[in-house]
């Protein structure tokens, strides 16, 4: 026989909705779940944000009890509920869909019947009845949906953030070391893609790792600026709905819970109204993401070849290129690289909308921005490790392809103009194209150097010069 699955029902203002037995959502989320089912991901797809979202419900709890407003065992039931999603617990009852369009209320709602319904169980009661612990009156109390949702976006952000600063920062320490190893090998420098001047490859190395560290700089300037939380500001900015005291509390609690030094937004109206800190981290990973993409392109086009392409690099060969071509290998690793920072622009443009969408006190699209800049931190930190992983660690450069190129060029003309003078060199050169041979070859024709001191003399011009 099949077996029928129990339910329960639940009335709102709405009326009668029937719910699972045993879950531990109630009929706000369930009504959320059928009406705001946009991306087919719900909430619990993100762990970050269900810790954060109920390290404020923790914070809140506790910040009640401590004003008096909720009883020391309702607070501890709530509070013990609220370290159980911090520790991963209840994950299926979490499924409001991140993408929902109720400004946060469906999300803040799902984790106050969650919440609720779990610490009516710790004090012995039963699911769905909130005579012990009500989602509105109790777990939300002091709150809103619209301070509460805001402030567990910014902490979740924040600690996303930790490990892709970390990952740049190895990425940039990778390079460094690709420069002090190419530190010797010659290399042609090109603008607008043709011959500028010879240079070292370890040069063009350190660039980038400059470049990558710079980044992971920015990107903790952006992150520092996530730890002003509109929390305690209730529905618009004022605090109504909280009693004096109440702030205080539930930061100094909330710091205690997460270790970061979370605290008020000098302004709660604008922390409320803005959410240019979001918009401006966005933007540093969509910088983060190009500048990535700008130097697999590099990377790409130096490894170009085997035969018909430049070949300075010896891309590691990490799978098979074709399908149909034997052997072919193809830079699929900075492909992808240059690809994320496609889609991360695409979500800055996403994240800019909406902060501009915004209206009047509040702005109600917070669940886009949520999804968009966590997915792209997802995409940087990921293309960061990968970069590192399986292309930059294991990257050759052919040291005889570099040199040959650099002394086939006509490019290294300029270093000899000290020695000759212009219109000496501008006449070799010439000469060189009228002959179509290599410009030192025409310089050794005439007499004028010695193979020797030709590529000691690009050696030296190859140099950085001092500046004092």
């Amino acid at each position: 026989m099949q077996s029928v699955s129990k339910e329960r029902i639940e009335t709102d203002t709405l009326g009668e909705v029937r719910l699972p037995e045993q879950a531990l959502y109630g009929a706000n989320t369930l009504r959320g779940m059928k009406n705001l089912a946009f991306s087919g991901r719900a909430i619990s797809t993100e762990p970050d944000f269900v810790r954060a979202f109920a390290q404020c419900k923790l914070a809140a709890a506790l910040a009640n009890r401590d004003q008096r407003v909720v009883r020391d065992e309702v607070a501890q039931a709530i509070a013990a509920a609220c370290q159980e999603l911090i520790d991963g617990k209840h994950a299926q009852d979490l499924t409001v869909d991140l993408m929902e369009g109720s400004g946060g209320t469906s999300t803040n709602m799902n984790f106050n019947e969650v919440i609720a319904n779990r610490a009516q169980q710790i004090l012995g009661g039963a699911l769905g009845r909130y005579d012990q612990v009500h989602p509105n009156d109790h777990v939300n109390r002091s709150q809103s949906t619209n301070d509460v949702y805001p402030s567990a976006m910014k902490i979740a952000v924040y600690a996303r953030l930790g490990p892709v600063t970390d990952e740049l920062t190895k990425l940039a320490e990778a390079l460094k070391k690709k420069s002090v190893e190419f530190a010797n090998v010659l290399h042609l420098g090109r603008t607008c893609l043709q011959d500028a001047q010879p240079m070292f490859l370890g040069q063009a190395f350190g660039g980038y790792a400059a470049l990558v560290r710079r980044l992971a700089e920015s990107l903790g300037v952006a992150r520092s600026q996530l730890l002003a939380l509109p929390l305690g500001a209730t529905a618009i900015g004022t605090g109504f709905g909280s009693q004096a005291g109440y702030k205080r509390a539930v930061f100094a609690h909330l710091q205690r819970i997460t270790g970061a030094a979370f605290c008020p937004a000098k302004d709660p109206f604008d922390a409320m109204q803005n959410m240019d800190v979001l918009s401006r981290v966005s933007a540093e990973l969509r910088t983060t993401a190009t500048s990535l993409g700008k130097v697999a392109s590099d990377l790409i086009l130096l490894g170009s070849g085997p035969n018909g392409g430049i070949a300075e690099l010896q891309l590691p060969a990490v799978q098979a290129g074709s399908s149909i071509m034997p052997g072919k290998v193809n830079p699929v690793v900075p492909m992808g690289v240059v690809q994320v920072g496609y889609a991360v622009v695409g979500n800055d443009a996403c994240v800019a909308q909406c902060v501009q969408a915004g209206q009047l006190e509040i702005n109600h699209f917070e669940a886009a921005v949520l999804s968009r800049v966590c997915d792209s931190i997802d995409l940087v930190c990921n293309a960061a490790r990968l970069f590192r992983d399986r292309c930059i660690a294991e990257l050759r450069a052919d040291a005889h392809r570099g040199e040959s190129l650099v002394l086939n060029s006509s490019a290294v003309a300029t270093a000899f103009l000290l020695q000759f003078g212009y219109d000496t060199v501008s006449a070799v050169v010439k000469r060189s194209a009228h002959n179509n041979r290599p410009f030192l070859e025409e310089m050794k024709a005439q007499g004028l150097i010695s193979e020797t001191d030709a590529v000691s003399l690009v050696r030296q011009a190859a140099r950085v010069v001092p500046h004092g």
